[in-house]
């Protein structure tokens, strides 16, 4: 997987939520606790999810074919996708129908097991901590300088980091409920504490699972070039004077290390054809240069006319070079 997709951040997440989920069924197995079952379900279904992105990762990486002319990069994106469905489904959707179970039939903890489930949250915490600490550093390889953590998670073009970063806060703020209500629950022998810590985290997973959605949705339906890039692929267009300006400009993300660039550019009526030529192999070259994931390119010469081709509107597709 290439470094925007972040695969020591998976791995460690996976390695991580396989361990911590055994060590949690072991304690609710023998405390009994609602908590440590939703957050076991909670780590087997994010373990499931960190085998989806790298399955994912590996089928994007096959080549160009005529049934798929452009590749299968955005297989990324559909695993990404069933990730977010799954943690809804399976993680968010179990919690709170065990804590909704355990609201209207409470029944106390196992009193010889109880300081377990306490020591397992206790070690929970420090191994997803681990994890968070691994995708934070990978997603600073990739992140823009001064760029938020809310900005790169909404324009993030590469899925598997986001999701790792949202299942990760997830889990330390899920396993934070669950120490509360476990926690609180041995101290007053009340099993309601247990049974909120529990639809707190369902509640909180889902939450993350609607933010996972919404975010992956958009990169499936397609996503052309953050507005830096966009205007980094104008400025090498314009940075030549081989062109008049730019009739209009489109780009999308084929995938998440590879962008499509369309332009229609006007030359001048009476130039050559193999100084044409010569002129967008110069452009290409550029647009290139300035944004490397701009791997696809397609230049349209053509000549400007006012009567047939209408100034163009300041949206982020459509521009006109500076004269």
């Amino acid at each position: 997987m290439s470094a925007s997709g972040g695969g020591k951040a998976i791995l460690a997440a996976f390695l991580a939520n396989l361990g911590i989920a055994l060590a949690k069924f072991l304690a609710w197995a023998l405390s009994g606790s609602a908590s440590m079952l939703a957050e076991a379900i909670h780590s087997v279904a994010d373990s499931g999810n960190q085998l989806l992105l790298m399955v994912g990762g590996r089928k994007a990486k096959r080549g160009a074919d005529r049934a798929h002319p452009f590749g299968y990069g955005r297989e990324r994106y559909v695993y990404a996708f069933v990730v977010s469905i799954i943690l809804f489904s399976v993680g968010g959707l179990f919690a709170i129908y065990e804590a909704i179970d355990k609201l209207t039939h409470p029944h106390e903890l196992d009193k010889t097991w109880w300081w377990l489930p306490l020591v397992v949250l206790v070690v929970a915490i420090g191994l997803e901590s681990f994890s968070l600490r691994t995708a934070v550093k990978e997603s600073n390889l990739v992140r823009d300088t001064g760029q938020s953590w809310v900005s790169f998670v909404r324009r993030a073009k590469a899925p598997e980091l986001p999701v790792v970063l949202l299942e990760d806060v997830g889990a330390l703020t899920g396993l934070t409920f669950a120490l509360l209500g476990v926690g609180l629950t041995v101290i007053t022998g009340n099993p309601l504490f247990d049974a909120l810590g529990t639809l707190m985290i369902g509640i909180l997973l889902v939450i993350i699972a609607i933010v996972l959605g919404v975010e992956t949705k958009s990169l499936l339906v397609g996503e052309g070039a953050t507005q830096a890039d966009h205007d980094r692929i104008v400025d090498a267009i314009n940075a030549g004077d081989e062109i008049e300006k730019i009739i209009h400009m489109k780009t999308l993300y084929l995938g998440p290390d590879e962008l499509m660039v369309a332009a229609k550019i006007a030359l001048n009526a009476d130039k050559p054809l193999r100084e044409a030529a010569v002129d967008i192999d110069a452009i290409e070259a550029r647009i290139r240069e300035a944004v490397p994931a701009a791997r696809v390119v397609y230049i349209e010469p053509d000549v400007y006319r006012p009567s047939l081709d209408p100034e163009p509107s300041t949206d982020v597709f459509v521009l006109k070079s500076s004269d």
